[in-house]
């Protein structure tokens, strides 16, 4: 597994600072999976500050607990991992900025529902900052810039303690999503790239970074009380 950088956190209103990892290069999927493992135990033990880890994987596909095999279109294409998120058929690869983050619910509202919707506010957030509208779908889970959809949102608790996370494609081989029905629908994928914006990893991470502290990162903040 690459090693990740880490990043000081700037302050928050939290007993302990959220602690910001970024992997340089992809970092193969059961590598991430056992690092989450072993950060959420250390989160739930108060051996480790909650996480967010900015990383990109190798070309890939992953199942969520709700994915149909007739999603799966074109099985040999690249490796499909299934895991324990919430969600269907996605894909992962360079270019797609994911954020896995790891936060403790406990302390944030226990409201599964509330911190999805906290997620989308800071993934349109990010959005905003980099120049693009996005916005919620009527009964979906993720944001769109229009009809296409630029962002998704898989993620599974285990004792309060979140992980998986968000995916924002930034510059990914748009052609890739062919493979899948991605998340179950039928919408037309899209990117910052494919908007026109110039852009790179590090002013995503900047944005991403900026975003959470308005959106996520203070406990005082009121979205547990969301609808």
């Amino acid at each position: 597994m690459a090693e990740p950088v880490r990043q000081s956190a700037p302050r928050l209103n939290t007993a302990n600072d959220v602690e910001w990892l970024t992997s340089r290069e992809p970092v193969p999927y059961e590598a991430a999976i056992e690092a989450m493992d072993a950060r959420v135990a250390a989160i739930l033990a108060g051996r480790a500050p909650e996480t967010i880890w900015l990383l990109e994987h190798p070309p890939l596909y992953t199942a969520g607990t709700s994915a149909a095999p007739e999603e799966l279109l074109d099985p040999p294409r690249f490796p499909v991992f299934k895991t324990g998120r919430g969600g269907r058929f996605t894909y992962h690869g360079p270019g797609q900025r994911l954020a896995y983050v790891m936060l403790d619910l406990s302390r944030r509202g226990r409201d599964v529902r509330a911190f999805v919707r906290a997620l989308e506010d800071w993934l349109m957030a990010t959005l905003g900052r980099l120049g693009v509208e996005g916005e919620r779908r009527e009964g979906q889970i993720g944001v769109f810039v229009g009809e296409a959809k630029i962002a998704s949102i898989g993620i599974r608790v285990r004792h309060w303690v979140s992980f998986h996370g968000v995916s924002l494609n930034v510059d990914p081989d748009l052609e890739h999503f062919a493979g899948i029905v991605p998340c179950g629908l039928n919408a037309p994928l899209t990117s910052l790239a494919a908007l026109g914006i110039d852009t790179d990893m590090q002013r995503v991470d900047g944005a991403l970074r900026s975003a959470f502290e308005e959106t996520l990162g203070p406990l005082s903040a009121n979205w547990s009380q969301a609808s």
